[in-house]
């Protein structure tokens, strides 16, 4: 027998259904784990809701209600998780700049500072050697009284590797131990867990704790990847935990999934240091479901979060952002062009990032690879740390790198990006230096970015997606703002030898400052991030909140928008779509579009070569013939009918509470043997009231509102209802008769055949 399958589990009491009452006539109260869902099934939206309403019902009608007030539960929540997110992330933030320097040297005078700590506290700093001072050593001259040299060179490189080995086997094994979930970015399941899936543990304390150490250790490594998106993860972790202080939110998984909103709001904002955009991050690319109240909600987090960043002021300057610039040179419209170029750039990189990167996650599901996760990651460790180790632009830590292409050089500036020939006879402001000739430092400095960016390229793809937190936020963008410094860098110079071009007579004139490339590092940087995550909208806002560079939006909105239309023209999914079609997730995107005219009929099952569908009746099944049911078969639903010979629907009945009902009559219920009668009616016959066994009634816990759809209904207004609604099922009828039933499941299946994928691939159960 062919039963309906439902992609989730879950009780729906009849109190918030069918209207007041106890779950079963015989019970007082309704048993308990009512609202809870079985690990990998989906929630049921519609039940969430309506559970929500009843609650609202309840409250208003008790004015007594000992719990706490139903509208402080909304900011008490959001105060209680986004101090801890922000916390944390200062101080992840502050671990990693001690760890990363720890590989390089130690300072004397305390050896918990990190370099630019240690030579702040310092008397003996001078200007011009401001990451120089006499407190901070490297490993060589305080292991051996010689700084300089091949010796101290090899003893340095030697005791680089060594430290980024140990962070990385500490992070990886205490991944694998402990908390399995801790590993990746965790964006592609907070997005499949907002759509409704249930992953138990994902978001628990186990996966927090080992996650935010683990997430230090893997970031101090010196592997290609970020803290960013993590951190998305762990802000979620935080709502998550604080949710079970408030029952409105432990209680119904939809009301849960709101407050998950905000948190990944948070997440981003104490990341960059990006309130706004934290928000339309989770708009535009993590929510599935949000309301206008969240939306508010998500402000409200993000802010709070904000405010305990500030308080700990981890980087030191007493700004939020993590890369602040200030230009002094507005941009000209003939730049269109070359950040037009820097999006065609990001969009192909983001192709082939992702191309890239899901073939070798393929490959090391299917290969002996997955099974030694460790050894991997040590691997791609080693390799990493020998190949950067050379170049100071690998060396340091990715956003340091990203802060030096980023900035604008002054007359201060020390940086060998910064290495032009001054003319002595210059008499200008401070902030107006004017374009000069590159000096041998800028040369030197493009063959090792050049050198960086193919290595960033490379090792990025093969980093992202191990057994270890990694985020992809900064590798992505460090491979712009190289690329973008460079394009900035050559405009520059050919602005300033090639002055009587046309292209460049009508905006630059001789010894007047027309081009700032710590700009084309900056639009690069944007155009490479939306390349990879397809983000348009809430990616220039976290760009220009990043970096304070509020007028130069539009330059950003091209490079972002051209390099979506260039990876669109090779695929729709960006890295974290990709990742969740690779994990086999029950994910309906609410971007994809459903245009084969296909009907709910060829969806549906069974199937023609199938068995009938296995439904229950309303008044002729025993609790032997449930029971019997129930242990036969793993599906999760069942379909009422008014008799196998009329097959007209009456409803639809939970598995699991079937099971708990039976369980909970047969133990406080007299007279409920296996011969018992199930009765779905409302009314139950005198004489079988009268009779032994006793009958058992179980229409309080019967749906009598199941969503149905017709089997000529079009797919694609199937699939548009699936989506907006948040369902897990719905039944096929015809003049009321029931002829089969579409799961979430059966959906993605026939969506996967239409684009020609491979359907089994989808986790189910």
């Amino acid at each position: 027998i062919y039963c309906a399958v439902v992609v989730s589990t879950g009780a729906t009491p009849s109190e918030e259904i069918n209207g007041p009452g106890n779950l079963m006539d015989f019970l007082d109260e309704p048993f308990p784990d009512v609202s809870t869902y079985e690990d990998f099934h989906t929630i049921d939206w519609l039940r969430e809701k309506s559970r929500d309403t009843d609650r609202h019902r309840k409250v208003r009608g008790n004015p007594g209600h000992s719990e706490v007030p139903d509208d402080w539960c909304e900011p008490g929540c959001v105060c209680v998780s986004s101090p801890h997110a922000g916390t944390l992330a200062g101080v992840i933030d502050l671990a990693v700049d001690w760890m990363t320097d720890l590989k390089e040297g130690v300072c004397l005078s305390a050896f918990y500072y990190s370099h630019e700590q240690c030579c702040w506290t310092s008397n003996e700093t001078t200007f011009d050697d401001r990451d120089k001072c006499p407190q901070w050593q490297k490993w060589a001259e305080l292991m051996t009284g010689n700084s300089e040299g091949a010796g101290a060179y090899v003893l340095n490189y030697f005791l680089y590797i060594s430290w980024a080995l140990l962070f990385s086997f500490l992070a990886v094994s205490l991944v694998r131990v402990f908390a399995p979930y801790a590993c990746g970015s965790g964006i592609p399941e907070i997005k499949t867990i907002l759509s409704g899936f249930i992953i138990r543990g994902y978001l628990g304390k186990w996966t927090l704790l080992i996650k935010t150490v683990t997430l230090v250790l893997a970031v101090s490594s010196g592997l290609s990847l970020g803290k960013e998106g993590p951190l998305v993860h762990v802000a979620c972790c935080c709502g998550n935990l604080f949710c079970s202080l408030f029952s409105k939110y432990s209680k119904n998984e939809g009301k849960r999934r709101e407050v998950l909103s905000a948190a990944a709001a948070a997440g981003v904002s104490v990341a960059f240091g990006a309130p706004i955009g934290g928000v339309l991050f989770s708009l535009e690319e993590v929510s599935y479901y949000f309301p206008l109240k969240t939306l508010w909600r998500s402000f409200f987090a993000a802010l709070v979060a904000a405010f305990t960043l500030r308080a700990i002021n981890p980087f030191g300057n007493s700004r939020l952002v993590l890369f602040y610039v200030e230009y002094h040179t507005p941009w000209y419209m003939a730049e269109l062009v070359p950040f037009i170029l820097l999006g065609v750039f990001g969009g192909l990189w983001g192709t082939l990032f992702i191309r890239g990167n899901i073939a070798w996650c393929r490959r090391r599901k299917t290969t002996l690879l997955g099974k030694y996760p460790v050894l991997e990651v040590i691997v791609i460790t080693g390799i990493t740390a020998v190949l950067a180790f050379p170049n100071p632009y690998t060396r340091r830590s990715t956003s340091e790198l990203i802060s030096e292409l980023f900035n604008d050089c002054g007359a201060l500036e020390s940086s060998q990006l910064c290495d032009y020939v001054n003319n002595p006879n210059m008499s200008r402001r401070v902030d107006d230096i004017p374009d000069r000739p590159a000096g041998p430092g800028v040369y030197t400095a493009l063959w090792q970015l050049a050198l960086a960016l193919v290595f960033k390229i490379v090792i990025t793809i093969f980093t992202f997606g191990m057994k270890i937190p990694s985020g992809l936020f900064i590798p992505s963008m460090a491979v712009g703002a190289i690329a973008g410094r460079i394009v900035g860098i050559a405009v520059e110079q050919m602005a300033y030898h090639h002055h009587d071009w046309i292209i460049f007579k009508n905006w630059c004139r001789p010894g007047a400052d027309c081009v700032t490339p710590g700009l084309y590092a900056m639009v690069g940087a944007a155009a490479c991030l939306g390349g990879v995550t397809r983000m348009t909208v809430s990616l220039v806002v976290i760009m220009f909140e990043l970096t304070g560079g509020l007028e130069y939006i539009v330059p950003l909105m091209a490079a972002a928008v051209t390099s979506k239309w260039v990876a669109d023209a090779f695929g729709k999914e960006g890295i974290y779509e990709s990742h969740i079609q690779l994990n086999g997730y029950p994910y309906l995107d609410v971007r994809d579009e459903f245009t084969h005219r296909t009907l709910a009929t060829d969806v549906m099952r069974p199937r023609r070569s199938e068995p009938p569908l296995a439904v229950l009746t309303q008044d002729s099944t025993t609790v032997e013939d449930v029971e019997a049911l129930i242990k036969d078969t793993d599906y999760n639903g069942f379909p009422v009918v008014v008799s196998r010979e009329s097959e007209r629907l009456i409803g639809f009945v939970q598995r699991r509470d079937l099971t708990l009902a039976i369980k909970t009559a047969r133990q406080k219920q007299d007279g409920v043997v296996s011969s018992s009668v199930v009765y779905f009616t409302e009314d139950t016959p005198q004489a079988a009231e009268a009779c032994d066994p006793q009958p058992l009634k179980l229409r309080r816990i019967l749906n009598l509102s199941p969503f149905t759809v017709t089997d000529h209904t079009p797919m694609e207004t199937v699939v548009d209802i699936f989506r907006k609604l948040g369902l897990r099922q719905c039944l096929v009828t015809r003049s009321g008769r029931l002829l089969g039933i579409i799961t979430k499941k059966d959906v993605l299946r026939h969506m996967a055949q239409m684009m020609n994928q491979d359907p089994e691939s989808i986790m189910f159960n």
